[in-house]
């Protein structure tokens, strides 16, 4: 089970006894890809000397862990959200026979482009161009930087429905907006943060689709930001996978916007289908 682009294993979903996904069933991995978490990253040292890794670096990165280091050939199942998602794609299309399904969650398989490509280049541009940063060399994070990362990072993975009803007043919205970006500001780093969001620059599994031969059921939501469904491009790309479908989760009092993936209620059926037995339909 893979995260997002800021997430990592600590921010996993909570596995209770008895679920779908059962630690007494299933040997369950929550890795910790390069640039995040207890992985190396810039922070650590290297800063922007740090290696450019891409999301083919930290899926090579993944599969080596898996294979040299826990000595597991094989997986039941590859799960991820947002960046995770993504990485899915890129599991299926490299190490095609490695798992027996996979599981995307907030994604699409092309390249980042338009208003997702947009938002990133202004969190890059945002730390690039904040002169503390002093070429990833600064003394002190630099807050502006940070708070501009901060407040995009709040309208991409938010959903207008669920905005209105938790804050419903002026009051309310600010104390959130204040409150969040307070507490993004105590975590985050410009280095750490840069890498991660640089690291799909090349992402796009689109030329290899068809080399996917492992179960698939993918799942989007309606009123994700990020993966917009009037663009249309999941029921395009969705019609030339061996053995997957897609499914469009419509807005409604259960959807988070991007952030749907971490709500196991909307989805949970979908991964049951996933889990038992006979193909996807």
């Amino acid at each position: 089970m893979v995260p997002g682009v800021t997430g990592t294993s600590s921010s996993a979903p909570n596995l209770p006894p008895g679920g779908l996904l059962d630690p007494a069933k299933y040997f369950i991995i929550l890795p910790d890809g390069i640039g995040h978490g207890k992985s190396s990253k810039p922070i650590d040292g290297l800063h922007a000397r740090f290696p450019h890794y891409d999301y083919d670096d930290m899926v090579a990165a993944q599969h080596a862990l898996l294979t040299q280091g826990l000595h597991v050939n094989h997986l039941r199942l590859v799960m991820g959200t947002s960046m995770g998602c993504m990485h899915s794609f890129v599991w299926g299309e490299t190490y095609a026979d490695f798992m027996d399904a996979l599981m995307p969650l907030a994604c699409l398989p092309v390249q980042i482009a338009g208003r997702n490509r947009a938002w990133r280049k202004m969190t890059m541009d945002a730390i690039r161009s904040d002169p503390p940063w002093q070429g990833g060399e600064y003394k002190s994070e630099p807050h502006m930087a940070l708070r501009t990362a901060a407040d995009l990072l709040i309208i991409a993975g938010s959903a207008p429905h669920q905005m209105q009803k938790s804050y419903p007043t002026r009051d309310a919205a600010d104390k959130y907006v204040v409150d969040t970006v307070a507490k993004d500001l105590a975590t985050l780093d410009a280095n750490d943060l840069l890498y991660q969001v640089d690291a799909s620059r090349d992402y796009d599994p689109s030329p290899q689709l068809e080399k996917i031969t492992a179960r698939m059921i993918w799942v989007n939501s309606a009123d994700d930001f990020i993966n917009p469904p009037e663009l249309a491009v999941a029921e395009r790309e969705a019609k030339r996978l061996k053995n997957g479908r897609f499914v469009l989760i419509p807005i409604g009092d259960q959807t988070h916007g991007h952030g749907t993936h971490t709500w196991a209620a909307v989805w949970q059926q979908y991964l049951a289908e996933l889990l038992g037995a006979g193909p996807s339909k």
